[in-house]
């Protein structure tokens, strides 16, 4: 019986089983953990072509190649996935089991001819993965979020929750931030939205991304970031770091999980009540998902102006009211006129993004967030806005004949009052 394995190097499997028994004989996990990534290489190739000559197996010097990188990823590196890790366009892993890894690229899903041996194979990987950040995972614990050492997002899922076998996710680490110009440059949103961007992250207002998986919204976090100034003092909190500042005073916190006993969990919540103690000018929150929501919002009510943020929501109405079920989760004595108004005081603006059926990732609406007349409710009302074309593979951003208000004075004190004022005027 012949195995293809993800070298396509073809033996038996016997063979193969034999010829990676002699590998690890001559060098254990240990000891390959300590040598240089290219003295591994060497002792590899090493035994395997002595195993070649001995056992007289029929690979040439390409093939025999081929098994000692792939041996060497298996013990110090991810295994068959290391080529995707290393591919620029990948920005996205799914591993279904042993027998599908599917990789997305420019927003749309393919197939990949890499596969895994078996289900040992992938449970090994998952393993090492977790206890790399002293997680398990295991039947008792079947479910793990935790980063790689280049900062890749992995989420993994294995039996009995999931019928597939170990599912892995990993969201890679880009390792290019993009700028406002640059997503301007890719269709993202005109020149117009680009320039007024710039001018409401330089200008302290209190931004909130919107947008549903995949939209890009650490990507606009990140672009919106560069805008300010270098003499701030910002904090980060996420739940994986993912976001990249070239200012020099940044502090970057990370939530952590609780332990395999259920102790130790640090939450985006603490970290944030511990923010506020560390005089920040800026609090960048990764995303929020519950009830520190509410510190966040009082936190921009407070002096803290020029916070941003990132929530999980398909539109900019689906925004305001994951947000208002957040600020319940955070306090329970507040009405929801309260709550509404809150929201109103805090949020200046909030840019929604979304990935369409073709993978292109844009904005499509900047809305200003008001409360309405009578103090009751919410709204964000759009500065811009996309309109989608009749056969829906493309359309335009168009401004809206809506002029803010209620963040005017911060535009002023800012001195960048004339300029956003003309920008508006002009798009």
């Amino acid at each position: 019986m012949e195995v293809t394995n993800s070298s396509q190097v073809r033996l038996s499997k016997d063979a193969y089983a034999k010829l990676r028994s002699d590998v690890v004989d001559k060098i254990d996990a240990q000891s390959a953990l300590k040598m240089h990534p290219s003295e591994l290489e060497d002792a590899v190739a090493r035994t395997i072509y002595a195993a070649v000559t001995r056992d007289r197996l029929f690979l040439n010097g390409y093939e025999q190649r081929l098994l000692t990188q792939e041996i060497v990823n298996d013990m110090i590196r991810l295994g068959p996935i290391q080529s995707l890790i290393d591919d620029a366009t990948v920005t996205d892993i799914l591993i279904n089991g042993p027998d599908q890894v599917l990789v997305e690229r420019k927003g749309r899903l393919e197939a990949t001819s890499v596969r895994f041996r078996d289900s040992e194979h992938l449970l090994n990987l998952a393993q090492r993965i977790t206890s790399a950040v002293g997680r398990r995972i295991d039947e008792s614990s079947p479910m793990v979020d935790a980063r790689l050492a280049d900062g890749s997002r992995v989420n993994i899922i294995a039996p009995p929750l999931s019928l597939n076998g170990i599912c892995v996710s990993i969201r890679k680490f880009s390792r290019n931030v993009m700028s406002l110009d640059g997503l301007k440059e890719s269709g993202a949103m005109s020149q117009g939205i680009a320039e007024f961007l710039k001018i409401a992250a330089n200008a302290r207002l209190n931004i909130l991304v919107s947008g549903g998986t995949g939209s890009g919204k650490t990507t606009m976090l990140n672009a919106l970031s560069q805008h300010i100034d270098a003499r701030e003092r910002i904090i980060t909190i996420e739940d994986a770091a993912e976001l990249r500042l070239d200012q020099p005073f940044v502090v970057r916190l990370e939530t952590r999980p609780p332990s395999l006993e259920g102790k130790g969990e640090v939450s985006q919540r603490d970290l944030l009540k511990n923010a506020l103690r560390m005089r920040p000018d800026r609090i960048l929150v990764g995303e929020v998902r519950g009830s520190e929501a509410f510190d966040m919002l009082q936190a921009m009510n407070t002096g803290h102006d020029g916070s941003l943020s990132t929530v999980h929501a398909n539109s900019p109405a689906d925004a305001m009211l994951r947000l208002e079920n957040m600020l319940n989760m955070g306090v329970h004595q507040m009405s929801s006129t309260l709550i509404r108004r809150q929201l109103a005081s805090a949020l200046d603006l909030l840019v929604q993004l979304e990935r369409d059926h073709y993978g292109v990732r844009r904005i499509t609406a900047v809305s200003e967030i008001l409360a309405t007349p009578d103090g009751k409710d919410v709204v964000a009302e759009p500065l811009y806005v996309f309109e989608h074309s009749a056969d829906g593979q493309g359309g335009r951003h168009r401004r809206t004949n809506h002029y803010p208000a209620s963040f005017e004075e911060k535009l002023k004190v800012s001195g960048l009052y004339a300029k956003a004022v003309e920008v508006l005027r002009y798009d």
